[in-house]
């Protein structure tokens, strides 16, 4: 087996477009879901609870279904977990068409929080399978750049869709178009990149103690089962430890611009197709600005660039509604988007440093089930601190708080984990 992007770029490309699709796949109910909850789908206003349901529940079934879809990975394959993600997706758009009450669109959300633990977990790691550990921030840079483009271009795209055919009938054949591609592609196109794993492995049995080795964790087996693997990410190993919860807090922002960003916009009178732009502004830039910050992670080192992309969201979340306009919301969006594309990438980069390639899958899966829960819990503080606040605007403060602890706590516990810049002595 070859490994690098370069040698392998017709299947890298190919994943790629994969994950477009993924995150085309979230981005349609990112925009006008919340927007028109009251008016189409029968949510009170001031209902904030039962508003965040939807992202309630899409964070706890992602954030189960990265780990299962880790350990689904390592026995069956990676491409047979991907094609199970889509077929898991055929019937969301149906189900918001059809939709008679919010919680049909909760259901659908539970069937995208499966397709989305399934399809963006094995994306990323098939790519990490094939290619060099100098190159894993600029991959996972890449594959995140894809996947927020995608989100961002079905933010827009579902706006205009809505207003041109309704929305009911936007979101069925937007949904209907990019799910059928995806699973099409997926079954003919995509290998299986299981191998590239397991020659790896062999790889690192034949290291030189003058390799550059990374800083594996010492408090764990060769083989751990899930018990050691949950036990690892989540305290045993400080740094994944503290990584696995600057994940889950940082899907506080996202869980608010998701929920709450459209809702707020809205009630100031901003059109669909104006929230879609607004919303599109920190997808495009933080998907774009992953092109640079993947790489320079690669140069630079992991550590500072995830602290200080914590602080930097963590900042303008707390300014956004300050004040009012479309200027300083776009300004506001895109900043946001930057810290993201600081902090995103390279937290994935940092678990797959210090993850052996017996169970990186596994780790990946449990670092992405902590993260994606981030929808969950998140999702359910945005919607007590709206309500005991009496306004959207106080969730905006929780997120703000909760970034700049996550932040100061991921400083002190964490390392730079790059094995060129921090490798074993």
């Amino acid at each position: 087996m070859q490994f690098g992007i370069r040698i392998n770029l017709t299947q890298f490309l190919q994943l790629l477009l994969q994950v477009l699709l993924v995150g085309m796949t979230i981005g349609m109910m990112r925009n006008v879901v919340p927007a028109l909850a009251e008016s189409e789908f029968g949510v009170p206003r001031g209902s904030f609870m039962l508003l965040v349901a939807f992202v309630v529940a899409f964070g706890f079934v992602k954030g189960a279904m990265n780990f299962v879809a880790g350990r689904m990975a390592e026995v069956m394959g990676r491409k047979r977990v991907l094609v199970l993600g889509w077929l898991v997706a055929l019937p969301i758009p149906l189900l918001v068409y059809f939709a008679t009450s919010w919680s049909w669109v909760v259901l659908a959300t539970i069937l995208l929080g499966i397709n989305q633990g399934l399809t963006w977990s094995m994306t990323q790691t098939a790519k990490l399978d094939m290619t060099r550990a100098d190159q894993r921030g600029l991959v996972i840079g890449l594959n995140e750049f894809s996947g927020y483009v995608g989100v961002a271009l079905a933010g827009v795209a579902t706006g205009y869709l809505a207003s041109m055919l309704g929305p009911r009938q936007g979101l069925l054949w937007f949904g209907s178009a990019v799910i059928g591609l995806a699973t099409m592609l997926a079954w003919l196109s995509v290998v299986e990149t299981l191998p590239w794993a397991h020659d790896e492995m062999k790889r690192h049995r034949s290291l030189t103690p003058a390799s550059l080795r990374p800083r594996y964790p010492t408090t764990v087996v060769p083989q751990p089962d899930t018990a050691e693997m949950f036990a690892l990410m989540s305290w045993r190993d400080r740094r994944m430890a503290a990584l696995s919860l600057a994940g889950m807090v940082e899907k506080f922002v996202d869980a608010l611009v998701w929920a709450f960003w459209p809702v707020y916009l809205h009630q100031r009178g901003v059109s669909l197709p104006g929230i879609g732009w607004i919303v599109g502004v920190y997808g495009f830039t933080w998907c774009a600005a992953q092109l640079f910050t993947g790489k320079l992670s690669d140069r630079v080192g992991r550590h500072l660039l995830i602290t200080f992309g914590m602080w930097i969201c963590g900042v303008d979340v707390a300014l956004m509604p300050l004040r009012t306009g479309s200027t300083w919301w776009s300004g506001s969006a895109a900043i946001a988007g930057l810290g993201m594309a600081m902090l995103y990438p390279n937290l994935s980069a940092a678990v797959a440093d210090i993850a052996h390639p017996n169970w990186r899958a596994s780790a990946i899966g449990m670092y992405r089930f902590w993260r994606d829960l981030g929808y969950g819990i998140g999702g359910m503080g945005l919607g007590l601190t709206a309500a005991l606040g009496g306004g959207v605007q106080s969730a905006f403060w929780f997120v703000a708080g909760a970034m700049f602890l996550s932040g100061l706590l991921l400083y002190i516990w964490g390392e730079e984990t790059h094995p060129r810049l921090n490798p074993v002595d």
